[in-house]
């Protein structure tokens, strides 16, 4: 009998590639659920929900509300603008401090021994540790949770690793935004921790209260490796990895500092930058710095140098955001990009200065207004 006529009686065709009909499976993944899921993540709160949130602590709403800060979406800015107004009220009463060092410097183990003493006495801690971008793919590693595991489990802390998108040098664009949704949540000491270059610490030292940097010992040369701008800007200088072998390099490193620092002029608070030496993985000295941190904000408050001191910064960031606007728009007006493209091409070819080219290509932007 063919094979045809096998099929025609009903009966299996005799083959070990013939497979036998299995169960039916159900789906991997309940498509209902899948249907809410996609249904809530779309659907945005209204502002009283976020503001409500944040002003009851609520570390979910507070994500969400930060995530629509650092959105580029027309939407969600406008309702973040709405929600940061809502919550300024209730800011600004936080200590905020901005922590900057080399790379290997220890800043994430020290930023979790600090976060976890100040946790103990009763603190709420808010990190805002910024992750270096990629030039290239614009993407980050947002490791800062994995780096300091035992903080980020500490029901008193809240860790915001956010990317810095190439601004400011390292500092994410919208930083100082969340600083007050943070304070607004209830969080009394906020840590701004750059990526340690560039312009990343001016733009931190812009603010924060107070500026450590964190040193490393031993290198032999430890005042070379650093800029005099840097220097001037810290009110403290913690070294690190203060253990073991390194104990006397860190004893040394600190007379050196403490020498160099006496050559830079007197600060306008009248506090006498300090040089302190610490380790993070044994937690020693960390309670000296937290003590130097407190002695300052007490003695600027003391002079009412505190206040004056925040007011400027609120000056310096009204007109940061006028320039990055200006700077938005201009690279969103019409016309503008295919200009670039054709007077770029012109600037490298040798036909055009590049200062005439741009000074063309801005008179016909406003021009155009």
């Amino acid at each position: 009998m063919s094979k045809k006529e096998k099929e025609n009686n009903g009966n299996e065709f005799d083959s070990a590639l013939n497979v036998q009909k299995g169960v039916d499976q159900p789906e991997s993944i309940n498509p209902d659920v899948v249907s809410k899921f996609r249904l809530k993540k779309k659907a945005l709160r209204t502002i009283d929900e976020y503001v409500q949130g944040i002003l009851e602590g609520n570390r979910t709403v507070l994500g969400q509300a930060i995530t629509l800060i650092e959105s580029n979406l027309q939407e969600h800015m406008i309702l973040a603008q709405e929600i940061i107004e809502k919550c300024l009220p209730y800011s600004g009463n936080s200590v905020r401090i901005g922590i900057t060092g080399v790379p290997g410097v220890g800043k994430s183990t020290f930023i979790e021994s600090m976060g976890r003493f100040i946790t103990k006495q009763g603190g709420k801690l808010a990190v805002l540790a910024v992750d270096p971008s990629s030039e290239k793919s614009k993407g980050s590693i947002l490791g800062d949770k994995t780096r300091m595991e035992e903080l980020a489990n500490d029901p008193n802390a809240f860790i915001r690793p956010s990317p810095s998108a190439g601004s400011l040098g390292g500092v994410a664009r919208k930083t100082r935004e969340t600083i007050i949704l943070c304070e607004a949540a209830g969080f009394n000491v906020v840590f701004i921790e750059t990526v340690g270059v560039g312009q990343s610490e001016t733009a931190v030292h812009s603010m924060v209260d107070f500026f450590l940097l964190l040193m490393l010992a031993g290198a032999g040369d430890e005042l070379q490796g650093i800029k005099r701008g840097i220097m001037e800007m810290a009110d403290a200088i913690a070294i690190t990895k203060a253990d073991g072998e390194n104990v006397r390099k860190a004893d040394l490193a600190k007379i050196e500092y403490q020498n160099a620092l006496h050559l830079f002029p007197p600060t306008d608070s009248g506090w006498i930058p300090k040089v302190l030496t610490c380790s993070s993985l044994k937690r020693e000295g960390i309670d000296k710095i937290w003590e130097t941190i407190n002695s300052f904000i007490n003695q600027l408050k003391d002079r009412n140098y505190f206040d004056k001191k925040r007011k400027g910064q609120a000056k310096y960031w009204m007109y940061e955001s006028i320039n990055e606007a200006l700077k938005n728009n201009f690279y969103k007006e019409e016309g503008i990009k295919d200009k670039l493209k054709l007077f770029e091409q012109n600037v490298q070819n040798g036909e055009m200065n590049s200062f005439l080219a741009s000074r063309i290509i801005i008179e016909d932007y406003f021009n155009k207004k």
